[in-house]
């Protein structure tokens, strides 16, 4: 409570006080409340237990200050489930700092943006903001831009501490990174859009004696080459697609050498006046992975910074919350047909059909002696702008489950795994009425 009356206070001085002339003052926000039926969503559930239910909430907080070439933004989020916090309780730890940065203008094409921010590039793939999760994705990164006409290079990096000591430097926050930095390339070639990106991390490891005390420690740097996206329009049809190659060692010390790939085409079939759109997208994803039975390196693909949720069935079982990381890998083969009734209104449908991409067989079993079926998903998701200011967006997956898939958990699974949500979403200045699906 303490730190929310002092965010209000600030934004009170600001607006109170007077502000040079060319300066802009702005102040937004957000609310996203959704409602969950969780059978089965994130991980398969196991038979006799009982489905989750519950409401949610993201509030943000947005302030804009913008005098000549300098420009400040902050955004402070509440995240909480209804009924966590007693109806008595003034003080909880769920107010938190989603963004805070300054970017300063130096010249024509170049900027330097500082601070915690989002980094959320492409389709979202590797590096997105995760705006499903409620909670959100944002990094403490230092970020260089030149831009120019239709090109675009962007290059920075983070560094990653546990806190302000006056000794020691070991990272300790899981599942992150202690050191990154980024390289990307925008551009044009004729009528193909295309981006280029790098990206290098290192991860913090510690060897530890019985007593647990530290004997050894270091960082290990995994890369990331890629093509985020090639793109191109040919009258009705679109076809695009992106690869990602990944080298170095993991955070154990073993080699990596793995791969994304993904293309896919998309067929506008109908389009009229009165704003009725019909599009079908048929398409592939393969995400390498490594035997079950071993390999000498680690030939599972990491999907690290990405907004995960948009790809690979909405149920959220493949790389969501780091479940499959280190896996078998995947084969996704989707088709997907989102029909728009008017500029308001939208219903979609998507197919999954799941494979593993490494073999399944335990260490001992023949190869192959297993199916790589993993299954398949059906989606439908619907979309609704009530007001300029309010939207409402639901859906509903269902998984049909494999016999492979039930064997690869020690739990006897359920014959029903299903998710449903419902979610109203007030955003009054975005243009980004709906959220966690792809179009």
């Amino acid at each position: 409570m303490k730190q929310l009356k002092w965010i209000f206070g600030m934004l009170g001085m600001l607006l109170l006080n007077p502000l040079p002339s060319l300066a802009q003052f702005n102040v937004d926000g957000q609310i996203l409340i959704r409602s969950e039926f969780r059978n089965g969503y994130n991980k398969p559930i196991a038979e006799g237990l009982d489905p989750a239910g519950f409401i949610a909430h993201r509030a943000r907080l947005q302030a804009g200050y913008k005098l000549d070439r300098f420009n400040f933004y902050m955004s402070v989020q509440d995240v909480r489930t209804w009924g966590s916090t007693s109806q008595a309780n003034v003080t909880d730890g769920f107010l938190s700092l989603h963004e805070a940065w300054g970017e300063v203008d130096f010249g024509e094409n170049w900027k330097v943006k500082l601070g915690r921010q989002e980094l959320n590039y492409d389709n979202f793939r590797f590096l997105g903001n995760l705006d499903w999760a409620l909670q959100g994705r944002s990094h403490d990164f230092a970020l260089v831009k030149y831009e120019k006409e239709k090109s675009k290079l962007h290059f920075g990096g983070g560094f990653n501490q546990d806190g302000q000591a006056l000794s020691g430097n070991i990272f300790t926050v899981p599942n992150q990174y202690r050191a990154a930095q980024l390289v990307r390339f925008e551009s044009v070639l004729g009528k193909v859009d295309y981006t280029l990106l790098f990206w290098n991390e290192g991860r913090q490891w510690t060897t530890k004696d019985a007593a647990g005390n530290i004997t050894d420690k270091g960082v290990r740097f995994r890369q990331t080459l890629g093509i985020p996206m090639l793109r191109t329009t040919l009258k009705n049809t679109t076809l695009s697609g992106y690869f990602y190659s990944q080298f170095g060692e993991d955070v154990s010390g073993t080699k990596v050498s793995a791969f994304n790939a993904s293309a896919q085409v998309s067929q506008l079939l109908v389009s009229t006046e009165e704003g009725k759109k019909w599009r079908a997208t048929l398409g592939a994803e393969l995400i390498s992975g490594t035997d079950r039975a071993g390999a000498d390196k680690n030939k599972s693909y990491t999907l690290q910074y990405g907004t995960n949720h948009l790809y690979n069935g909405y149920i959220d079982w493949f790389f969501v919350s780091n479940t499959w990381e280190n896996s078998v890998g995947l084969k996704d083969f989707f088709i997907r047909s989102r029909y728009e009734f008017n500029p308001k209104f939208w219903m979609q449908t998507d197919f999954h059909s799941f494979s593993s991409y490494a073999d399944t067989s335990l260490p001992g079993e023949s190869p192959d002696s297993q199916s790589k079926n993993l299954g398949s998903e059906l989606d439908l998701t619907f979309g609704w702008i009530i007001h300029e200011a309010v939207s409402l967006q639901g859906g509903y997956s269902q998984y049909f489950l494999s016999d492979t898939m039930r064997s690869l958990h020690a739990q006897t699974l359920s014959d029903q795994q299903n998710w449903a949500y419902l979610m109203v979403i007030f955003r009054p200045t975005s243009k980004a009425k709906f959220i966690g699906v792809l179009q």
